[in-house]
């Protein structure tokens, strides 16, 4: 045997155990690169799971946002709305607008004068009432405003503070069915500018 080959002999032995030791050392960085990966991957396949639930959550209507029925209104004349009473039956009596006439003098206090004396029950203070009604100046006679131009009643309720004092203090104590005419000094009205007034009521209903 040689020399050379004596000395090759050693470093072809290390040189394949580098080979070797090299080889094993990629394998195991291989290794912890596809465990690395296969956790990531199971970390993100899981949040997509906890995620989607949520999202299908948020697109579902809440019952909340749904819209709710709205609260009866405590003030009878807004359930009943503006000029939209609840139906009532006129009676016969006060079917037909009546004729505003002029008045003499002044009005010194608040008269009440039936014109038609009905036979329902009394109005009482706190209640609703259903009414037709024309009124006008007191010394011309002049129309100023009527329900029925419009064909509808008003719905309002009377006594507690709500209307001119004229009408909070002179319909209470009348009857259903009663056509009043209410002469009302200016203080008891809308005021001087006003001045005093003269309104012709139908009572058609209350409650």
């Amino acid at each position: 045997m040689s020399s050379e080959t004596v000395r090759s002999t050693p470093a072809a032995g290390r040189r394949t155990q580098a080979v070797a030791g090299a080889v094993a050392g990629l394998v195991v960085v291989i290794a912890l690169f596809a465990v690395l990966f296969t956790v990531k991957a199971g970390k993100s396949n899981k949040s997509t799971d906890a995620a989607a639930p949520a999202a299908s959550a948020a697109a579902q209507p809440s019952d909340a946002a749904q819209p709710s029925e709205a609260a009866p209104s405590a003030d009878p004349s807004a359930a009943a709305g503006a000029g939209q009473p609840a139906a009532v039956e006129t009676p016969a009596a006060l079917s037909k607008a009546p004729v505003v006439t002029a008045g003499v003098g002044t009005v010194k206090k608040l008269t009440v004068t039936p014109l038609v004396k009905g036979a329902g029950p009394v109005v009482k203070a706190g209640q609703t009432i259903t009414v037709n009604y024309v009124v006008a100046t007191y010394k011309d006679g002049k129309t100023l405003e009527s329900s029925w131009t419009t064909g509808q009643p008003i719905s309002t309720p009377i006594g507690v503070g709500q209307l001119i004092k004229g009408w909070d203090q002179g319909i209470p104590g009348q009857r259903v069915g009663s056509r009043l005419q209410l002469d009302i000094p200016a203080a008891l009205a809308y005021g001087a500018q006003q001045g005093d007034l003269r309104f012709v009521v139908d009572i058609l209903a209350a409650k």
